[in-house]
């Protein structure tokens, strides 16, 4: 029923932009593989360049994007961070610190599918010093999971006082193991320890000792333990992004959103994050 809607809204005079909106953001992504998978038994077309071809801007963004299972969304957003006419560092910091071992296997595995490229490479090949040795870290996919240990986290809460504090490449290279390679868990508590050793909190504490890229992708890391240990790994839960959006802007998503954006570009930003009359 869905693939024949969205036949109908695509194919007939006119797009039904309504109709795309209503469903396409109403499903989960299981379910919208299964929608394209009839529409191209149904019509013998691609649902993705149907949209492609009769949407533009920032709402084809939108409702394409949803078409992509979210592995091979990564790597289409992380290849054009990377080949556009600027490399976007911003992005290849917010997916890998937020991503899993395994999240990070299958998005290199989308990337060679899709792009017929290396990832690690070709995040070697336009990145450079410290921020590009602690990108390649963090693309291994091979952070510690599920485990924390109090005494451990004494010792590399030291270790990470004294990077701050020496700042020299060897206390650079001690910084990027220990954050690119202790589980979440553990830095939460190694965190709590520094604080306790510094009297400073570590996202403090890296943004006073470095800077440019290499401290963006240290405060990312930093600020993704520093939510709460409950929350570690619940980065796509929208109502978790809804609440420290408010946190950190002081203003709701939905009111960012109805202010920057308009039209069906808006209504669909609004749908996906579906919230309370009072979050408007």
């Amino acid at each position: 029923m869905d693939a024949q809607m969205l036949g109908g809204a695509l194919q007939g005079i006119g797009c039904e932009k309504d109709m795309l909106i209503d469903i396409l953001t109403q499903r989960c992504n299981a379910q919208r593989l299964m929608i394209a998978d009839a529409y191209r038994n149904m019509y013998g077309r691609d649902l993705i360049m149907d949209l492609k071809e009769n949407l533009s801007d920032h709402f084809k963004d939108v409702m394409v994007g949803l078409m992509y299972p979210p592995a091979s969304y990564d790597a289409h957003e992380l290849w054009h961070a990377m080949k556009g006419a600027d490399t976007e560092e911003n992005c290849l910091i917010d997916i890998l610190v937020s991503r899993s071992n395994g999240e990070i296997f299958q998005m290199k595995e989308a990337y060679l599918m899709q792009y017929s490229s290396d990832f690690q490479q070709d995040i070697y090949s336009v990145t450079s010093g410290h921020f590009r040795d602690t990108l390649m870290y963090l693309a291994q996919g091979t952070r510690e999971e599920g485990y924390a240990d109090p005494a451990m986290a004494a010792q590399d809460a030291m270790v990470l006082w004294e990077a701050c504090q020496k700042k020299t490449g060897e206390h650079k290279n001690m910084l990027q193991m220990i954050l690119c390679n202790k589980s979440y868990q553990q830095l939460w508590m190694v965190f709590q320890e520094f604080q306790n050793i510094s009297g400073q909190d570590i996202v403090d504490a890296i943004n006073e000792c470095y800077d440019g890229y290499f401290q963006e992708l240290l405060v990312a890391i930093g600020k993704y333990c520093n939510r709460n240990k409950i929350c570690i790994y619940n980065f796509v839960d929208l109502m978790n992004i809804r609440q420290r959006y408010k946190e950190r802007y002081g203003k709701s998503l939905f009111h960012d959103i109805k202010n920057f954006a308009s039209g069906h570009y808006e209504r669909a930003l609004l749908a996906i994050c579906a919230g309370d009359a009072e979050d408007y």
